[in-house]
């Protein structure tokens, strides 16, 4: 500690923000001359796939780019997600040295950091989810990993920082009971995918599983609502935000970011899968309707 405050994050967020936003362009800029240079160019204006790249009209696009054996959607979330963590660190040191610690603050920095060390602990089930099998690794997934995951889910604690919330005893068990079911709705939905996914056979809630056209899971958290995983990663984001109260909608930004990017990746995932499994889909949205929240969407 006597070479690096443990406030330094949270002292120069602004200039770790345009460092980490200008990495992002380039690193961007990298793969896109990688993409460009793994594919001759082509007059067809219809995607094709070779090997591990999506090929564009006239680029490639990694699906799962490797350097140095490394691989970068992975070391990217990583990055991402440890960048949290230390910035919500600092942001607590800071709130310890002006005297500010509140019930609010410990709240939001204990959610958030179950939320992070649950990641790692459990990052097998990342390779069934979107982002690992379908999701391009642009300036989205790029910039979305090294700048939005770490200073935009951190915006409730920058600012608690600077403002008070008194939360009652019942606002403070409802916070409790919304962070606990909405991590056992993502985590449990996540790991019910991806162990069907090692074993088609395994039991969910303990029963064998119901499977439609022979692949896709329609038992335990799936046969509820197409994707509740982002049902609970929606309710996580609004416990991490609760801890504020009321009184701004800042502290809000991110839930209600989530629930936009969710909707429009769950529509994505929607167009994929029809014309992946074309009758198959179709007769599954009809026994499992509801995309995210059950009775409402």
């Amino acid at each position: 500690m006597n070479y690096i405050s443990p406030t330094a994050i949270s002292d120069r967020g602004l200039e770790l923000l345009s460092a980490t936003f200008w990495f992002s362009v380039l690193a961007t800029f990298l793969l896109c001359v990688a993409g460009y240079s793994s594919s001759s160019q082509s007059s067809s204006l219809k995607p094709y796939v070779t090997g591990n790249f999506v090929h564009d009209w006239w680029f490639g696009i990694q699906l799962n780019p490797h350097f140095l054996g490394i691989d970068l959607k992975f070391f990217f979330v990583r990055a991402g997600m440890m960048g949290w963590l230390l910035i919500n660190l600092s942001i607590l040191a800071r709130s310890i040295l002006n005297a500010t610690l509140s019930q609010s603050m410990i709240l939001y920095q204990t959610f958030c950091a179950i939320y992070v060390l649950d990641y790692f602990i459990h990052e097998e089930y990342m390779t069934s989810t979107w982002d690992i099998i379908a999701e391009r690794l642009g300036f989205m997934l790029v910039f979305g990993d090294l700048v939005w995951i770490p200073f935009t889910f951190s915006i409730q604690g920058w600012w608690l920082l600077t403002n008070k919330a008194e939360l009652t005893t019942a606002a403070t068990i409802a916070n409790c009971l919304v962070f606990v079911i909405g991590y056992l709705v993502f985590r449990g939905s996540n790991k019910q995918k991806h162990m069907f996914k090692k074993n088609n056979k395994a039991l969910i809630w303990g029963k064998p599983p119901k499977v439609v056209g022979g692949k896709l899971l329609a038992s335990g958290y799936w046969g509820i609502a197409r994707h509740c995983n982002y049902l609970g990663d929606l309710l996580l984001a609004l416990s991490f935000s609760l801890p504020c109260g009321i009184s701004s909608p800042i502290p809000y930004f991110y839930p209600m970011y989530l629930l936009i990017l969710l909707i429009w990746r769950e529509r994505r995932d929607d167009a994929r899968c029809a014309e992946k499994y074309k009758d198959i889909w179709a007769e599954y949205t009809k026994l499992v309707p509801w995309r995210i929240l059950p009775y409402v969407y």
